[in-house]
């Protein structure tokens, strides 16, 4: 296979992302863009010099090697499956869909399929989390204990959005769900608690602004997670692992390593960057090459139907933990 031609379904906000990922990749061409918006389909197309299709002409076109699906939530378990169906490999953003019975309803078709199949959890792609994690495994600091993940959004996304979002918890802390078990393995227990701290508007939707999870794996190792929709000073991305002989950290992210020292100020920084693209687009681009190594047919480290699903299922029992205020013991 000289050139990997993926057929994009999506180009809203996430789409373009992975439209710009793709153009940029060697040895990767973007061959078809679909989208119920006919417009904003065109000008992508135009953009990338792709043709432009409805979304499921994309499985029956055959011009296409792999599909990457960036639609929105509702529609991802249905063109995952008709993507499978068609034997083309696929990568879904996250999450698979918001209704773990619909996901499990689906599980063995997928899994009983040769054609590969990813999740869009990028962050496991993220070179500063790459490496925090290459230090953690390679027993630097002993066995790890506890992760500590802290994610704080600039700002809450639009109310239209949030409305159809699944909630924070599925929404926003999926992501941190996908790295505690990229770290420490099966999660079986789940405690968290749900804050209206500074937004009515997403009160009004019956969701939370900020959360913090308590999660106990099976090997007994501690994962607390704290999120906020919003943080005054940026996109605040960090963590910390604790191990039995130390302790190692990753810090958020500005534009340069500069630091200013003056009377007023020690150790000065740039503000840190303010939107999620700034701070993951490297991870982006990077999971795009993971995946294509995956059509490929050579080994790969993708995460795979059952990662998003798993991811899900802690969702849903943080949500019933948080609404309930009870421990929730999780299932695989």
């Amino acid at each position: 296979m000289s050139s990997v031609r993926i057929g994009l379904i999506g180009t809203g906000r996430i789409g373009q992302v992975h439209a710009e990922s793709i153009a940029g990749l060697p040895g990767v061409s973007l061959a078809r863009v679909a989208d119920i918006d006919q417009a904003s389909a065109k000008a992508t197309a135009e953009r990338y010099g792709a043709g432009v299709s409805l979304p499921e002409e994309v499985f029956t076109a055959g011009d296409v090697d792999a599909v990457l699906i960036a639609s929105p939530t509702v529609t991802h378990l249905d063109l995952m499956v008709a993507s499978v169906e068609a034997g083309l490999p696929v990568l879904c953003e996250k999450p698979i869909d918001l209704d773990i019975q619909r996901v499990d309803q689906v599980r063995d078709v997928i899994n009983g399929s040769e054609v590969p199949v990813a999740i869009g959890f990028n962050r496991r792609f993220d070179p500063h989390f790459q490496e925090f994690r290459r230090r953690v495994f390679s027993g630097e600091i002993g066995s790890l204990e506890q992760l500590l993940i802290t994610s704080r959004d600039p700002a809450p996304a639009s109310t239209d959005y949030l409305a159809v979002s699944g909630g924070i918890f599925r929404d926003m802390t999926i992501h941190d769900f996908d790295l505690a078990r990229f770290f420490v393995g099966d999660i079986v227990e789940v405690s968290a608690q749900g804050y209206n701290q500074f937004s009515p508007e997403i009160k009004e939707l019956g969701d939370f602004d900020s959360t913090s999870i308590a999660l106990r794996s099976a090997s007994d190792q501690l994962v607390l997670i704290t999120n906020s929709r919003h943080a005054a000073y940026g996109f605040d991305q960090r963590m910390e692992a604790l191990g039995s002989e130390g302790m190692v950290r990753v810090d958020n992210v500005t534009d340069t390593e500069v630091r200013v020292y003056t009377s007023s100020a020690v150790e000065a920084k740039e503000r840190y960057q303010n939107f999620f693209l700034e701070r993951h687009m490297d991870s982006y681009r990077r999971e795009l090459a993971e995946f294509v190594k995956l059509v490929r047919g050579e080994p790969a480290e993708t995460p795979s139907f059952d990662d998003g699903r798993m991811a899900l299922v802690i969702a849903d029992a943080a949500t019933e933990s948080a609404r309930t205020g009870r421990v929730v013991r999780v299932e695989a």
